[in-house]
């Protein structure tokens, strides 16, 4: 009768672990964790009662990396079994959050400087995307970002962007000056010929309402790509 009362009564296996994860994160940060361990740290906030880390370590391994991990959407993360709709969420939030931190930092009403802050923010928004997305960074007068628009999205490969929707809405925010910026789901950083032609029309257009477009900067995981850097403009 003791020993099944010991039993019911006894904490699971995980539970020291849990503790271990978090102690470990809150002296040495991420880099006291490894991948999976992350993952399992910040399922264990979702998932209380059972042991995450076989789901944290099949989640890597169906989507390849923790970062992949992060920019799936909800529905492919429930396709891992175990994972249910409360766990994709939570994912997702965290991914969202790191966006929307990046973007106040890149998008602070302050001048451009450095690119480092904005490439950050962009690559994390878009560079997991599956699909081609095209945005635009507008600015004002003294190269502060006033707005940021989605202007296209499109298929794996390919994405179409009309040069008068640009001026309309650099006309709409007032924008002296524009950062334009895609992705490639790819991984290839290299400006396709459709990209540079793109890039000479919207140049080309903005003149005529004497707008500048500073630069076309291409991400992924990998990195990015600046045709300004490049003298592609």
């Amino acid at each position: 009768m003791a020993d099944q009362v010991k039993e019911k009564t006894a904490k699971p296996h995980y539970h020291g672990h849990r503790q271990r994860l978090r102690s470990r994160f809150l002296k040495g940060g991420t880099a006291g964790l490894q991948d999976y361990e992350l993952l399992e740290l910040l399922l264990t906030f979702a998932i209380p009662y059972s042991d995450v880390k076989p789901l944290a370590k099949s989640l890597i391994a169906h989507f390849g990396s923790f970062t992949q991990v992060l920019d799936a959407s909800p529905q492919d993360l429930m396709e891992v079994t175990g994972l249910k709709e409360y766990s994709a969420t939570l994912i997702n939030l965290v991914k969202a959050c790191a966006e929307y931190y990046l973007k106040e930092e890149a998008l602070k009403r302050k001048p451009i400087n450095s690119l480092d802050a904005l490439v950050a923010y962009c690559r994390t928004a878009m560079g997991g995307l599956k699909d081609e997305q095209f945005r635009v960074l507008f600015l004002n007068s003294q190269n502060e970002i006033i707005a940021e628009e989605i202007v296209q999205e499109g298929t794996v490969d390919q994405t179409v962007v009309y040069p008068r929707k640009v001026l309309e809405l650099a006309l709409k925010h007032k924008a002296t000056a524009l950062i334009l910026v895609h992705n490639h789901p790819s991984g290839s950083l290299k400006p396709s010929a459709a990209d540079r032609e793109l890039t000479r029309a919207l140049v080309k257009a903005a003149k005529t309402i004497h707008i500048t477009v500073h630069d076309h900067l291409i991400v992924s995981r990998q990195g990015y790509f600046s045709l300004a850097e490049h003298n592609m403009l």
